[in-house]
């Protein structure tokens, strides 16, 4: 690889950083093809781009993105594969799943929305997190709750008032 390959590598990996704000790196080494196309196919699926790249250039790209991502340099060791999705749990369920088959990817950090994880134990947190559409969802059901509450009452408060009218009316006969 030439000097302006990998520049043009650091560039694009450096953008790529300042417009996601929800970025994985994984181990994926030791899998096998099969198993790496499997991985891929389900990263495809899930809307979760998967690449391997050097750490070198990776360091390189962090180094110049507009983030402070000071935390991931000691992780850069041995094989490094970078996962971007929208979806800030989308990666960590992709990991989970894939692991109940196989022992990698292994969870080197995660940086989702300024929050940064380090070391694969933070696997089960970060897929447990709700997304921001999950959590916008849940807003709009409590703030729909009360409404809810209201209409209901009114409704059935109208025909049991009517019941009660009805049988007294129908006592004093």
């Amino acid at each position: 690889m030439t000097r302006q390959e990998k520049e043009e590598i650091v560039k694009m990996l450096s953008q790529k950083l300042n417009d996601n704000s929800i970025f994985y790196l994984a181990d994926i080494s030791e899998l096998d093809a099969e198993s790496t196309t499997k991985l891929r196919r389900l990263a495809h699926k899930r809307e979760v781009s998967l690449n391997v790249v050097k750490n070198t250039l990776l360091r390189k790209a962090l180094e110049n993105a507009e983030g402070n991502y000071d935390e991931f340099y000691e992780i850069l060791k041995g094989n490094t594969s970078i996962m971007f999705a929208e979806i800030g749990n989308a990666p960590a369920k992709l990991i989970k799943e894939f692991r109940k088959t196989s022992d990698r990817p292994i969870l080197k950090g995660a940086f989702v929305e300024e929050a940064v994880y380090i070391g694969d134990d933070q696997i089960e947190a970060l897929a447990s997190m709700k997304s921001k559409e999950e959590v916008i969802a849940d807003i709009i059901a409590l703030l729909q709750s009360p409404t809810k509450n209201v209409i209901s009452a009114l409704q059935s408060g109208g025909s049991t008032i009517a019941g009660i009218v009805k049988t007294l009316s129908e006592r004093e006969n």
